[in-house]
């Protein structure tokens, strides 16, 4: 990548890979943070890097997503000063056909540090910390949804516990329900990482427990591959981890590569069946 960075967001559109804003210039322990505006995209195909239109807004510890034929960009920290962190609301979305930007409704409550997903025209943004001007940092424990189509934001159900730094997954609805599956974060007044796995399903706005993490951790990568989520890396604040651990959601079917080959199958016994009776009333006849 052309820019060294820290803390940035990505996102995939036409088999190529996006890179916007995020920390750069010298590390935290050096002398604090340095915001780039850079926006970045690489093609796995030419194995090239290209500069774009840069991010309005630098800022850090944000997301990505694509939904359509555009990347949304949402909230995530600006400094006041090379130490000091501030959540910022900002929506900016980016269309990569012309490389040009345009603001969007901003998130009404502010943060940086959260998980999201994107499920059909919504994304959803899951809690997050915020920090105000008396420089107090704070979870915030809801689940705020943007819709892309009407530029509108609203409040679901918020998760059961809130933490930051958590990684999110979403599955298909091939091979197991659809549903946004968070894993892991911190819990911000003891610091402490938890393995917790946080099951969300987005029809009817309800939200469970799944089966623990082995491995309790934060700031990890998540990837889903077939509707089977995978967790690797991360922190646990004392240790960096290695870990990469598998997880199949409630109603995961592995007997089928896809529930398009379920009909096909259950017609194929019904037709042996068929076949095999009539071969046998055939022989009773023929007896």
């Amino acid at each position: 990548m052309p820019t060294a960075r820290s803390d940035f967001a990505i996102a995939v559109y036409d088999g190529k890979i996006y890179a916007f804003g995020g920390a750069t210039g010298p590390s935290y322990m050096e002398g604090g943070y340095v915001l780039t505006d850079t926006t970045e995209v690489y093609d796995p195909e030419t194995d090239i890097w290209r500069t774009k239109a840069a991010l309005p807004t630098p800022r850090m510890s944000f997301n990505a997503h694509t939904v359509g034929d555009k990347i949304f960009t949402l909230s995530g920290a600006k400094l006041e000063n090379t130490f000091m962190v501030y959540d910022f609301g900002v929506t900016e979305v980016y269309c990569p056909e012309t490389d040009s930007w345009e603001t969007k409704t901003p998130i009404p409550v502010t943060v940086f540090g959260y998980a999201s997903a994107a499920v059909g025209d919504e994304i959803f943004v899951i809690g997050g910390l915020r920090r105000g001007i008396s420089y107090n940092v704070w979870l915030t424990k809801l689940n705020q949804v943007y819709n892309t189509k009407t530029d509108s934001w609203s409040n679901k159900t918020a998760p059961i516990v809130a933490l930051y730094k958590s990684s999110a997954g979403v599955t298909t609805g091939i091979f197991a329900p659809e549903q946004i599956i968070v894993v892991g974060g911190i819990e911000n007044s003891i610091l402490k990482c938890f393995n917790t796995t946080q099951v969300y399903n987005p029809v009817n706005d309800t939200w469970r427990y799944g089966a623990s993490m082995p491995t309790a951790r934060s700031s990890f990568g998540v990837a889903v591959v077939n509707d089977t989520l995978y967790a690797f890396g991360g922190s646990n604040n004392e240790q960096y981890h290695r870990e990469n651990e598998q997880y199949f959601p409630t109603g995961y079917i592995p007997e089928f590569p896809s529930l398009v080959f379920l009909p096909f199958v259950l017609i194929t016994v019904f037709v042996v069946a068929l076949y095999r009776k009539r071969i046998t009333a055939k022989s009773q006849l023929l007896q």
